[in-house]
């Protein structure tokens, strides 16, 4: 369904009037295919690329270098609504990516409006079936976002972008702006539309509890690059890189009198726009030789896993 084939996006600027120009490898050379139906889960700290991959996936940033394929047919050649019709976002507050001033009505039909000609009726009557596919009644369609609970607003956004029956949808952080108990609901909501429309989502957290949840593979990114991919079940079980295993061990529990833990990380945070030699990851692993300094693991492919670290296996 998806084929990302050596992607890299870059962006040029500077912090300040009189500072030396700086380069942000935001994303620095991602691969990666994924069938359809299938979910795969990105995770990874604030800046390491998360995002911005997923708005190349959209079409809405072009590959600095690269190419994207969808269904065998490269992004880049697609138009802007042959494009929206194979796919969408799910963004992650639903209050600020729903135009407050128009009806429930008129937000989740936009996509079909900007399609073209369609019958008003017609189009009226797919925006009521998809409310009531995302569990929304009748009587909403007439609403103003303001009038909506989170988890209703987003149930709208999650309707907008089915409207059209895209077969991919990026979800870029989709539940976090939401109470945890409405976070299950729409977990649960987006894993029935997946089987009921055959969807095939990329999903994009911070949470690794939700990625766990929901998806068949994860990616973990660091630093623009994935330095672990495998099955869900294989990453959560047994995590070969140690930035993953650190990923892992800095969840929070809930159990009174266990301390924030000490996942062994240091002070030093990374910088996209200054990235060390050898191994990315090396200045704040516990486990970095000097071949890890010197040297840069590309992909190491083992036991249908791919891990980017010199030390594993």
């Amino acid at each position: 369904m998806i084929e990302v084939r050596n992607v890299f996006r870059h962006f040029a600027g500077r912090t300040g009037m009189f500072s030396a120009d700086r380069t942000v490898r935001a994303v620095d050379g991602v691969s990666f295919s994924l069938e359809s139906g299938g979910v795969l889960g990105i995770v990874g700290e604030s800046g390491c690329g998360k995002s911005t991959l997923g708005r190349m996936i959209l079409g809405l940033l072009p590959p600095s270098a690269g190419e994207i394929l969808v269904e065998g047919r490269s992004l880049a050649d697609l138009d802007r609504r042959e494009r929206a019709r194979l796919i969408q976002p799910v963004f992650q507050d639903p209050f600020s990516s729903l135009n407050p001033r128009q009806r429930v009505h008129d937000i989740v039909g936009l996509p079909l409006t900007a399609q073209g000609a369609l019958p008003a009726t017609r189009q009226r009557e797919l925006v009521m079936d998809m409310l009531i596919r995302v569990g929304l009644p009748a009587e909403m369609a007439d609403r103003f976002p303001a009038q909506l609970s989170g988890g209703q607003r987003q149930r709208v956004a999650i309707a907008r972008a089915l409207v059209l029956r895209p077969r991919i949808v990026v979800c870029d952080e989709p539940t976090s702006a939401l109470d945890v108990s409405v976070q299950a609901q729409i977990l649960n909501l987006l894993a029935d539309l997946r089987r009921e429309l055959g969807l095939t989502y990329v999903f994009i957290s911070h949470n690794l509890a939700v990625v766990e949840h929901v998806a068949t593979e994860v990616a973990v990114m660091y630093l623009g690059r994935f330095v672990e991919h495998a099955p869900s079940e294989d990453v959560f079980r047994e995590p070969r890189h140690p930035y993953t295993r650190a990923l892992l061990a800095s969840v929070l529990t809930a159990e009174p009198g266990i301390p924030i833990p000490d996942v062994g990380l240091g002070d030093t945070y990374p910088d996209p726009a200054n990235i060390p030699p050898g191994c990315r990851f090396h200045p704040r692993c516990p486990m970095a030789t000097d071949r890890c300094r010197g040297e840069t693991p590309f992909g190491m492919a083992r036991d249908g896993r791919t891990t980017e670290c010199l030390l594993d296996g």
